[in-house]
């Protein structure tokens, strides 16, 4: 396939997907008197959609970066700062709505929240958005990606060591700072946290998504091209990736990943599996491909951060207060979503980018 005229509308579509599924993972108490037990268990492990979030976008980093931003320091701080340009607005926005109307909750550092360091803490990583700890998770990623990639392509063996040590030593960092004072906030600590919460534990779901840039452009991976039905496959193995990690679960109030072998099937196994999924999404026509593709489901994509944002925070606070569907509100939350991201989050973004251009 030529690699030139590879478009990648389904996977902005599948943003859509991703973003559904953690909304139905944080409503699952609803409406567990109306699952069956199996059905319960499998959906009890749809935050995975995160990771596919993160797999998505270590794809798409490496793809339309590379190794760019490492060309000069001018180049980096301007990759970097459109790429904080395309979070923190409307991140800012909803937290500074929360703020401005219920007031600050004791105990939350103003600055720690709006520069989502508070994610660093194992005891206020869900201060302000509760969500927004997966946001210090990307900007974390987005300073690291053109480094990531540079070794993933040079010195897999180089990479493949960073991404041991990052934890271990982000871990003992954590473990030493409670060692000398107790690490009252629990910056870094403890080492499940790291390993769960932190781009530190986290770094192989964003490479999974590079490893498709290496195939795609430089040819890696080549026994990849005798993989037939890569769409199925994969969206197949993603289904029963998620229900293999719910086995785990010690019941239905806990995940898989408490335990020991359903962490290993969600930071490596899964994303291999959501990898595997989206590399048919690109390459193969497929009924699904056409349907994600679609002027809707972009559109959807598009908007699924501010969705993301808004679905358990302020936004939908104040929503419940005046009108609840059966459906927790889930079509009106895309609709104001939509309305978002084409009245603010678009515009800013497009506005910012062009001003870092002229840098």
């Amino acid at each position: 396939m030529n690699n030139t005229h590879l478009r990648f509308d389904a996977l902005t579509g599948i943003r859509c997907i991703a973003a559904s599924m953690v909304f139905v993972y944080h409503n699952r108490k609803y409406w567990r008197g109306f699952m069956p037990q199996p059905l319960l268990q499998w959906v009890n492990e749809w935050h995975m959609g995160v990771s596919l979030f993160f797999v998505l976008s270590g794809f798409l980093i490496a793809w339309t970066y590379g190794r760019q931003p490492l060309q000069s320091g001018k180049d980096y701080l301007r990759y970097f700062l459109q790429r904080m340009a395309r979070i923190l607005p409307v991140y800012w926005l909803v937290l500074s709505a929360l703020y401005l109307d219920f007031g600050v909750p004791k105990n939350v550092s103003l600055l720690q929240t709006y520069s989502l360091f508070h994610a660093f803490s194992g005891q206020n990583n869900l201060d302000g958005i509760s969500q927004a700890w997966t946001l210090n998770i990307e900007l974390c990623f987005y300073a690291l990606a053109p480094i990531l990639f540079l070794l993933a392509l040079q010195r897999p063996l180089r990479l493949l060591l960073l991404m041991i040590t990052l934890p271990l030593a982000a871990a003992g960092l954590g473990w030493l700072w409670h060692v000398i004072n107790g690490n009252p906030q629990e910056f870094l600590y403890p080492p499940r946290f790291v390993l769960t919460a932190t781009f530190f534990g986290r770094s192989f779901e964003f490479v999974a998504g590079m490893a498709l840039v290496l195939h795609l452009r430089h040819g890696k991976f080549v026994w990849l091209q005798k993989v037939p039905h890569k769409t199925i496959l994969g969206g197949i193995s993603v289904a029963l990736c998620l229900y293999a990690i719910g086995l785990f679960e010690p019941d239905i109030f806990h995940h898989g990943a408490d335990r020991t072998g359903g962490l290993i099937l969600s930071l490596f196994v899964f994303p291999i599996c959501t990898a595997l999924w989206l590399l048919g999404l690109i390459q193969e026509k497929t009924g699904l491909q056409r349907f994600l593709s679609t002027r809707f489901m972009v559109l959807l994509g598009n908007a699924s951060f501010a969705f993301y944002l808004l679905h358990l925070s302020y936004a939908n606070i104040r929503l419940r207060g005046w009108v609840l569907w059966a459906d927790r509100n889930f079509l009106l939350l895309w609709v104001l979503s939509v309305v978002v991201y084409l009245l603010f989050e678009k515009p800013v973004y497009n506005r910012i980018r062009h001003w870092l251009k002229a840098m």
